[in-house]
């Protein structure tokens, strides 16, 4: 499975007053890894970035003067997410700055979503912590991402970061990479599991080891424990079976 971590800066809040793409920072996973593979570009907007938005990112005109233009880089990009998972944290908002760009280069490249599947973090994080703040940030300190680096913000920087905070959130790296002796551990015929050594007990004076079931009201607590779990992480907790 190959997703990608995507995260834009832009002259301002707007594509519609004409507001252009100035960083567009990418990191890939393959099955949930990162890769070290990534797509990164600083773009000449052609255009005054505003003050506002200068004091968010810290760029500013004078150091895209010789940057590429969007067209320049547009079918690389396309290239590089192409068949993926994009995943955005507030989709919207580098989606349609995106898809105005591509606009302004004719019907011929489609918009993005032409090219990819797009999964937005932030309504993810809305549909598990209902209520609560979800902004990259605050999704940080929940996952006890450690983003202290992060005096302004930046496509690149943040992508990485929001890789980080959707894997904690959707349950952490599924692969576990083994290098040297520790894949002797694992047999072909095992299928990836680990084959452990047969542990042995000395049975002498070998106690028959006691059964304590658990009461009725401590299952009936468990199991609402369970609902509440679920209903906060919008039906995904994996130990509630209705």
């Amino acid at each position: 499975m190959r997703q990608i971590v995507l995260d834009t800066e832009t002259t301002g809040l707007e594509p519609e007053e004409g507001h252009r793409v100035i960083e567009i920072g990418c990191v890939e996973l393959i099955d949930r890894r990162l890769t070290g593979n990534r797509f990164h570009e600083y773009l000449d907007p052609e255009r005054e970035i505003d003050r506002e938005a200068i004091e968010v990112h810290g760029i500013d005109n004078a150091f895209l003067a010789d940057k590429p233009r969007f067209t320049d880089i547009a079918e690389n990009f396309l290239r590089f997410i192409q068949g993926s998972e994009v995943v955005i944290h507030n989709a919207p908002f580098d989606v349609g700055f995106i898809n105005a760009e591509l606009k302004r280069l004719g019907p011929q490249l489609g918009r993005m979503e032409d090219h990819a599947s797009i999964l937005d973090t932030l309504v993810l994080a809305k549909r598990m912590h209902p209520g609560q703040r979800n902004s990259l940030d605050a999704l940080c300190k929940r996952y006890q991402i450690d983003n202290r680096h992060r005096d302004l913000h930046g496509a690149l920087l943040d992508a990485e970061i929001l890789a980080s905070v959707y894997l904690a959130m959707t349950g952490g790296q599924t692969t576990l990479g083994l290098e040297g002796d520790s894949a002797s551990q694992f047999s072909e015929a095992g299928a990836g599991k680990p084959q452990l050594a047969p542990r042995k007990i000395d049975r002498r004076n070998h106690a028959a080891l006691k059964v304590v079931s658990c009461p009725p009201e401590d299952l009936a607590a468990h199991r609402e424990r369970l609902e509440a779990i679920d209903k906060a992480s919008g039906g995904n907790c994996l130990w509630h079976k209705p």
